[in-house]
């Protein structure tokens, strides 16, 4: 999964793709790259970030989706966005996933517009919202507390229509979780995988890194992000989210085949 981020401020290439041909491009080269599949997003989720009002998130996200489908690219797109008129509108013009950090607790209606909308469905636990996840997150135990929010979500879908088989679920790396939360997810990922739905992994270069490598800026943690993946890839997770698609896809080539021989 390529990430493909159309806005101005997320925390590693805000605002190199506002512009929306410019976000056609990078997507377009992703795929060239080996993304199976396109992750479009118009609002930034980082740590503190600020809400995005619903007309200038479709203006950012639409046109790309458009752009991209009228190149005749193969590749899936996933709409990442929190709200269900996007994510609507996103599947009109050509999406086939809505990956949600929220798992659909965002609006009143987020439930039923996912089970009218013939999609897959990314379900990613986060503590707290993004201004303020990273003030002092705490668990007793944060595998098993993102565990049972992810298993509670599931059934919540299924009771509101959205077929099981739909669904996708993701930890939420950095997502109101500190370094030691973090790397236990990554350690547990095996356990996600009960849940008896694919798992996605959203590490790449994300702050974790930086906090274990001389604080890196977010241009400088490829090695951090491969490291991640192979280490999800062992757990059981099946896709990977990623800024650096032709370095993960060589590195998850190299590492299968060293895998094949044991």
């Amino acid at each position: 999964m390529g990430v493909v981020n159309a806005t101005p401020d997320s925390f590693s290439d805000g605002g190199a793709y506002l512009d929306a041909g410019a976000a056609v491009s990078h997507a377009l080269q992703l795929r060239e790259d080996g993304a199976d599949i396109l992750d479009i997003g118009g609002e930034s989720t980082r740590p503190g970030a600020d809400d995005v009002p619903l007309e200038i998130e479709l203006a950012r996200t639409i046109p790309v989706i458009e752009g991209v489908r009228k190149k005749g690219c193969a590749a899936a797109i996933s709409i990442d966005t929190r709200k269900p008129e996007v994510a609507r509108a996103a599947v009109t013009a050509g999406a086939s996933i809505w990956n949600d950090v929220t798992a659909l607790t965002f609006a009143p209606d987020s439930l039923e517009v996912a089970a009218s909308l013939s999609c897959d469905i990314v379900m990613m636990h986060a503590q707290g919202d993004p201004k303020t996840m990273q003030k002092d997150p705490h668990y007793d135990d944060v595998v098993e507390e993102v565990y049972a929010y992810l298993a509670k979500r599931i059934e919540a879908c299924v009771k509101a229509g959205v077929d099981e088989t739909r669904l996708i679920v993701d930890p939420g790396i950095g997502f109101g979780k500190t370094l030691d939360h973090n790397l236990a997810l990554l350690a547990n990922l095996d356990r996600f995988c009960a849940l008896g739905r694919p798992v996605l992994l959203g590490a790449s270069r994300k702050r974790f890194i930086a906090a274990l490598d001389r604080d890196a800026p977010a241009g400088e943690r490829l090695g951090g992000s491969l490291a991640a993946v192979m280490a999800g890839l062992k757990g059981g997770a099946s896709i990977f989210r990623v800024h650096d698609v032709a370095e993960t896809r060589q590195a998850l080539s190299v590492f299968s085949a060293i895998e094949d021989r044991r």
